[in-house]
């Protein structure tokens, strides 16, 4: 049952629905390189996206006058008997980002993914990213309970101006758990607040990673291995992370009990 909705974004009219013809993934190949800057071996080839439809996944577009401009790629995921979403990965196109297309793409999936009677979704990000721990903390209502060292191995720099700033840097990644039916969840889909009341314990990351990978790759590397050892530490004691702090000069995961 294809997601079809609809909003304005700036001057254009964006449409998310999925996408369906070899033309439409080709578009996410192209996007794929555009937005992440990897090697081809390194993006999910036009079949991989087939395969993952015919497979009980897949992948909502959002479109302006029929133009991809970005997309979330859905995989069905089974832990014993429970079914449940892993989202692949999103892209949008720079000159849409920050635009609230990511989150229209997001809502739309929680949306498809209730629809099929499933209720979690999971996904990774990088935990040194403030701009991507704001947005699934605070915008989504997800919840970190894993950290994964060095997930995909030897990691690539997504970003442009990061390029041979450093070399070998691990690919740690944050497990975002999405519980479709909370009550925050349900509350930030109506663009509703919903309190937690003050944190336990907090986790600080660098202001501006991609502009300390740039000027001194190796203090960057160390932050990347004092941030897993406090994740994974203050994990272990119990807490989960529901929240981020995104103070310009010092921002913090934010922690309550489990």
């Amino acid at each position: 049952m294809p997601t079809e909705t609809a909003l304005k974004t700036g001057s254009a009219n964006v449409e998310i629905r999925e996408v369906s013809s070899i033309r439409e993934y080709d578009e996410c190949i192209k996007l794929q390189r555009e937005v992440f800057g990897l090697p081809d071996l390194e993006i999910s080839p036009r079949r991989h996206l087939i395969v993952s439809h015919r497979a009980g996944g897949w992948t909502l577009g959002a479109f302006v006058d029929n133009h991809l401009i970005g997309f979330v790629h859905h995989l069905a995921a089974v832990k014993g008997d429970y079914i449940f979403g892993y989202s692949h990965m999103m892209a949008v196109a720079a000159e849409y980002q920050n635009k609230g297309v990511g989150a229209q793409l997001k809502w739309a999936q929680r949306a498809r993914t209730l629809a099929e009677g499933r209720d979690f979704i999971k996904w990774t990000f990088e935990p040194m990213r403030a701009r991507n721990a704001h947005f699934n903390l605070n915008r989504l209502g997800v919840v970190v309970r894993e950290y994964a060292a060095n997930f995909y191995g030897t990691d690539y720099s997504t970003n442009p101006a990061e390029k041979g700033s450093v070399s070998g840097l691990d690919s740690d990644r944050l497990f975002a758990s999405w519980q479709l039916d909370d009550a925050r969840v349900e509350s930030f889909s109506q663009r509703k607040d919903f309190s937690l009341g003050a944190p336990e314990r907090a986790i600080e990351i660098p202001p501006d990673f991609s502009s300390l990978l740039k000027n001194d790759p190796e203090t960057a590397k160390r932050e990347v291995l004092r941030v897993r050892q406090e994740f994974v530490q203050t994990l272990s004691e119990g807490f989960i992370c529901r929240a981020f702090d995104r103070e310009s000069i010092r921002p913090r995961y934010l922690f309550y009990r489990d």
